[in-house]
């Protein structure tokens, strides 16, 4: 018999909430956290803004700030939001170290990405690249212990460490869909009894010259500077490019026996992980969204669930032309009459996209719903797509019975990640 795994604790660091409260208040108050950028100069950017979480130390969770002042952007908001999806389980000191384990989506850090960025803009000349200038640049100003904190996988390291997790320890980076897929693997550990508890989530900050450079260069990002809180609107007719944002969000994973046993407060069950890749273009989403349908149809069995038991679905929605049309597209191919009938929206709308982050912190929306029957809403929403059909709760949240719910992540590459979580 499989074992059942639920979620016990949750945690985040994201630009609308330090919090899982603070972020969840704020979606269904409909608010936004897009504005100019400004962790480095993006003037000269076709896009100047973006989501960044402001005033925000990982003091506010009770931990050193310098000692971790070195440490990587993206492990601050890994263990910030670590830290507190821990405390909200309780779970310390109730399970064997080594059969509780991290698995994480996490993306590169922020720092070095910053000062190499200044050194290719030094090393520039009318004829291109002085290359031996670049590399003795390099040499004088690239801090190695700097350098290392960077990697994708120093959080896994950092989290392991911190709460003595000894089991098993991965971390995936499959762009957007990283840490969703990171929740849904950590998922078939325990089921496979190879672990009894684990942290995962995702943590990413790509708001840097490097990474702005990238999206703007495919034509991804939205260039709506002087209207920021106005920028992404998913499912809109007149969206221009998601908003690229930044953070981190954790949840506690347990094997069920094992937190009924402990009285742990459940938030819902992990029923349902659909991972496959549409194996066509490495930026473009399969024009038919077949491996989007897929996977949305893997998660249902995974399940054992009829499509009309989804309640709500919280999108992928990125606010880009063909994300948000083949996403219309792949709901109604898996969901059939009942897509029509199902409330579906972006929170991206309110916080942008937090790449890595992302599935993760839109998972524990999910979680939310099911916990008030409040559904978040899709903010910007003003012009109706006529390719965009669904029932996207425009502008405004909305009290609505939730039991289940579709939590799907897209990523460059062609990779697909659908989770779906019930109540217990």
């Amino acid at each position: 018999m499989r074992r059942r795994v639920v979620v016990t604790g949750v945690g985040c660091v994201t630009p609308l909430g330090h919090s899982v409260p603070e972020l969840w208040a704020n979606l269904l108050a409909a608010k936004s956290s897009v504005g100019t950028t400004s962790l480095f100069d993006a003037s000269n950017f076709p896009t100047k803004i973006s989501s960044e979480v402001r005033d925000w130390s990982i003091g506010s969770v009770g931990l050193d700030e310098a000692e971790w002042a070195t440490r990587g952007r993206h492990t601050r908001f890994a263990v910030g939001a670590a830290k507190q999806a821990m405390d909200d389980s309780g779970v310390a000191g109730t399970v064997d170290p080594t059969r509780m384990g991290v698995y994480l989506g996490a993306g590169e850090g922020q720092q070095d990405f910053m000062t190499f960025s200044r050194m290719m803009v030094a090393a520039l000349t009318p004829d291109g690249l002085d290359l031996s200038g670049f590399v003795a640049a390099g040499l004088r100003e690239l801090d190695p212990e700097i350098e290392i904190e960077q990697e994708p996988n120093m959080p896994a390291a950092y989290v392991a460490a911190q709460f003595d997790a000894q089991g098993p320890n991965f971390n995936c980076l499959t762009a957007c869909a990283a840490s969703s897929q990171a929740v849904g693997e950590a998922t078939e550990i325990i089921r496979r009894g190879e672990a009894d508890v684990m942290i995962s989530g995702g943590a990413h900050s790509m708001i840097h010259p490097f990474g702005v450079t990238g999206f703007n260069l495919l034509t991804a990002l939205s260039e709506r500077n002087a209207e920021p809180q106005r920028a992404s609107r998913p499912f809109d007719l007149h969206r221009d490019g998601f908003v690229l944002g930044e953070g981190g969000a954790m949840l506690v994973l347990e094997e069920y026996e094992h937190a009924k046993a402990r009285g742990a407060t459940i938030y819902g069950e992990i029923a349902g992980y659909g991972t496959t890749a549409d194996a066509f273009r490495i930026t473009d989403t399969h024009p038919e969204g077949r491996g989007a349908i897929s996977c949305i149809k893997m998660a249902l069995r995974d399940a054992g669930l009829n499509p009309d038991a989804i309640d709500y679905v919280n999108a992928h929605g990125t606010s880009t032309t063909v994300n948000d049309q083949v996403e219309t597209l792949a709901l109604k191919q898996t969901l059939g009459d009942h897509a029509y009938k199902t409330p579906v929206s972006s929170t991206k709308s309110m916080m942008g996209h937090l790449i890595a982050a992302a599935g993760a912190t839109e998972l524990i929306i999910g979680l939310m719903a099911i916990r008030d029957n409040a559904l978040p809403p899709t903010i910007n929403y003003e012009t109706p797509d006529p390719k965009c059909d669904l029932d996207y709760i425009p502008n405004e949240a909305r009290q609505a019975p939730c039991k289940t719910i579709l939590s799907n992540s897209f990523g460059f590459g062609g990779q697909n990640i659908s989770l779906i979580a019930t109540a217990v």
